[in-house]
Formats: C-alpha cells, sequence, structure tokens
C-alpha cells in the first residue's frame, strides 16, 4: 500500500512538474494552435483509409470495400507515371539549388550594405513576389508570353523575328522559366531567413577580421557562411518532405495547363487533380497523397540522418 501510494506521489510530482501554473499563460497561447492541428491534421487523417477502398459515396468510407493495394497500382501502372516522377523529383532539387544559392548570395550582399535605408527598399522590392498567388503569377507570366499581345512577341516582332509564336506550346521554353519564377516568387522569403541569422552574428568576428586584414569575401568564407550551416541543414531537411510533391498552382496555373507541355510540366500533383476531376477516383488521389507523404517522411529521415553524422549540430534531431 505503501508503494502504491509513493508511485502515485511520483506520478503526480512529475505532472506538477510538466504542467506548472507559471506556464499557465504560454498553455493558453498554444491552445489554438493545437486545436488546429487537432481538426485540420489529426482527424483528417483518419481519411487514409480511403487509399485501400473503391470509395462508394452513396455507401460512405465505413461501408465501402476495401481492395488492397489496387489504387496504388493504378498510379504506378500508367504510361505518365515515370514521366510525372521524373518532373516532381527532378524539379524539386532544381529548385532547392537554385533558391539555395540565390538566397544565401542575396543575403551576403544586403548584409553589406552600409545604407539601412536602401537594403530595407531592395528587401521589400524582393519579398513582395512571395505574397502574390499563382493565379497572379500566371497572369504575369501571360501578359509576356501571350501570342497576340505578349511583350515577348511584341519585341521579337520590332527586331524582324516571328512574333506569333505560342510559347505555351514550346517544350524547350518551361523547365527554365518555371524554375525562373519559383526563384523569383520564392526566394526573397528565404533571404529573409538567412538575413535574420546574419544579424545574429557577433560583430565581435568581422571586427577581429577586418583587423586580420580579410577581405569582404573572407569574411563571408570563413564567418558568416560557416554560422549559416545550421539553419542551411534544417532548410534541406525540411525540404526533403516535399521532394515528392509538385507546387500545384506553379505547375498547374503558370503553364495555363497546356496539353502539349505536359511533358515538362506535368507532375504528380497536377494528374492526381486531373484524375480526380476527369475519373472522379477519390481512392487512386488518396493512396497518391499517402504515398508522398511516407516517401517524403522516410526521406526527412534518411537526410536528418546523414547530416547527423557529418554535422550533428545541424541536424533536427
Amino acid at each position: 500500500m505503501v508503494m502504491l501510494q509513493t508511485g502515485a506521489n511520483v506520478r503526480w510530482k512529475r505532472r506538477k512538474k510538466i504542467f506548472r501554473k507559471e506556464d499557465a499563460a504560454l498553455y493558453l497561447m498554444a491552445l489554438p494552435t493545437v486545436i488546429f492541428l487537432l481538426i485540420f491534421c489529426y482527424l483528417p487523417m483518419g481519411g487514409l483509409v480511403m487509399a485501400f477502398q473503391d470509395l462508394n459515396i452513396t455507401k460512405g468510407i465505413f461501408s465501402s470495400p476495401f481492395v488492397g493495394l489496387k489504387n496504388f497500382e493504378f498510379l504506378f501502372s500508367t504510361t505518365d507515371a515515370w514521366v510525372i516522377t521524373r518532373n516532381t523529383v527532378c524539379y524539386n532539387l532544381v529548385f532547392i539549388v537554385v533558391n539555395l544559392v540565390i538566397s544565401i548570395s542575396l543575403a551576403l550582399m544586403l548584409s553589406s550594405l552600409r545604407s539601412g535605408r536602401y537594403a530595407k527598399t531592395v528587401q521589400t522590392v524582393y519579398m513582395m513576389p512571395y505574397f502574390l498567388s499563382y493565379a497572379v503569377v500566371a497572369i504575369v507570366v501571360n501578359a509576356f508570353l501571350d501570342r497576340d499581345d505578349g511583350l515577348v512577341n511584341a519585341i521579337l516582332k520590332l527586331t524582324g523575328e516571328v512574333g506569333k509564336t505560342n510559347w505555351y506550346h514550346q517544350i524547350e521554353v518551361w523547365p527554365p522559366l518555371l524554375v525562373f519564377v519559383n526563384a523569383w516568387k520564392g526566394v526573397g522569403y528565404q533571404t529573409v531567413l538567412y538575413l535574420a541569422v546574419i544579424s545574429g552574428i557577433s560583430i565581435d568576428y568581422y571586427e577581429a577580421a577586418v583587423l586580420d586584414g580579410a577581405s569582404k569575401f573572407q569574411q563571408a568564407r570563413y564567418i558568416t557562411i560557416p554560422h549559416l550551416r545550421y539553419i542551411v541543414g534544417i532548410s534541406l531537411i525540411l525540404s526533403m518532405s516535399s521532394i515528392f510533391r509538385g507546387d500545384f498552382g506553379l505547375f498547374y496555373n503558370v503553364p495555363m495547363n497546356q496539353g502539349k507541355i505536359y511533358p515538362v510540366t506535368d507532375v504528380i500533383d497536377t494528374y492526381i487533380y486531373r484524375a480526380l476531376t476527369y475519373l472522379n477516383n477519390v481512392g487512386m488521389s488518396t493512396a497518391a497523397g499517402l504515398y508522398q507523404s511516407v516517401v517524403g517522411f522516410v526521406l526527412v529521415l534518411i537526410v536528418n540522418k546523414i547530416v547527423n553524422r557529418i554535422d550533428p549540430d545541424s541536424a533536427m534531431f
């Protein structure tokens, strides 16, 4: 009896350490986020059962027949399976590398500017595209590439070239264009992230480097970039979770869903969307989403393990 009471007292003390009155305000602040995650992230996970069903809307989720892995077989047995997987993975790898290099370069240049007003102006300019939706970005791109009224065709016409090119049918144009659009829209946010890290570096390092005669390039190489390795490592690990997810807005809205350029613009997400709208196959779309999530989770674990062996301080866990 005494032992039971002692064990209960130990558990009570542990709970008391976790839930302290001093932290009540913090728990209250976290409550809306916790409720949001439960309602919109965890409760919908019960719908994953549809990935293994031949869903019948009239019967509902609980009465629809189970078909095992047939939905996954349908997804990967199509002739487009290789194309959409290749596009999704390759584009994401290029996005990660290009955006990382550009954002770090911009952060280094902006941190070197002496005029604070000029730096804030430049920062505002390159940050603005991040707040635009891809529907708006698609309109901006169309203003340049439209066959009849586009700026590119107008310039080509002035130079004597044929000015009626339909750029939405030119396959070779779209891979570099999509990389450019993604960087134009997303680099601003990453640059602000790296600037925040750079601003936290002690100025004593730079003063000592200046006394030793180090140039700006040497300061960036031996002081700034090594301090960025932690946030870069975490960013790379998190990016791996989305390696099998294509940005639907980028790959669907910007190319205007043109069928002739599907070989270079079609990714898993756009393929699923068309399958869902045309075939009404909810089970297949759920299977694809589950596949993307599981592969992303596994890749996060693998990349984190690799980073942990190279530099334990840069890993997430």
